[in-house]
This record gives structure tokens, sequence and C-alpha cells, in this order.
């Protein structure tokens, strides 16, 4: 199975946080999966960690990508349909990141892994 991360999933895997599911745990410790992260997610962890809000242990070209080989996870880009998809979202969210997500999420059928109730508001597939 193929399985967008959110990127609180990818940061919570990364640091062994609590918070992520034990759910979530297994399907990105099952071998067979495919775990993808999207280029957004890499903008968000960079946007947070410069504006101090996201405390993690090297700058963020160093820490998504040593994170993403040591744990075997591809990358997603962001293609130009997966940002015009972004315009026929319902206003669910706000958030950017979340809505470029799901517009991945709807285009690439892929179920997102993530702790976020609004994310299957869109009709995706969300996995927690």
């Amino acid at each position: 199975m193929r399985v967008l991360l959110d990127t609180h999933a990818f940061v919570w895997w990364n640091s062994d946080d609590p918070r992520l599911s034990r759910t979530a745990r297994a399907v990105i410790q099952e071998p067979e999966n495919e775990i993808l992260l999207s280029a957004a997610s890499a903008w968000e962890i960079a946007i947070k960690y410069a504006r101090g809000r996201l405390p993690i242990p090297q700058p963020p070209a160093r820490y998504v990508a040593d994170r993403m080989r040591r744990h075997g996870f591809g990358p997603l880009a962001i293609e130009i349909a997966h940002g015009v998809q972004v315009g026929s979202l319902p206003p669910i969210h706000r958030d950017p990141f979340d809505r470029i997500l799901v517009a991945q999420s709807q285009l690439e059928n892929l179920p997102i892994l993530t702790s976020d109730p609004n994310i299957a508001r869109y009709g995706v597939s969300v996995i927690w």
C-alpha cells in the first residue's frame, strides 16, 4: 500500500512521539508499504523551523533528507495538477499545506496518515 504522511506524522515518527497512534506506527513499520512524504511537508517543516515553532535536532534540509533516507520514505513532488486541484476543494481547511496534501491524496489515490479529523471531511481515506 502507498501511504502519504501528514507533516506531524513524519515529525512524530522521527521523535518517537507517543501521539503517533499504534495503527500509524504499524503502517509505517510494515515493509510492504511505500511511505511517501510530500514536498509540501518539507516546506512546512522549513517554515515552522525558521519561525522557531518546530524544534528539530538539525536544520530542515538535513533533517528531512536524513530521516527520509533512514526510514526508506519516498518523495512526492507537487505537480501542477495538485495545485489546481486545491482550488476545487471546499473551504474545510484554511491551512495551505493540508489542502495540498488532500489534493495529492485525491489525485494520486493515496490514503493520508494523519490525526487531523478535518482531513477525512474531504472524502479521502485517512489512517490513524
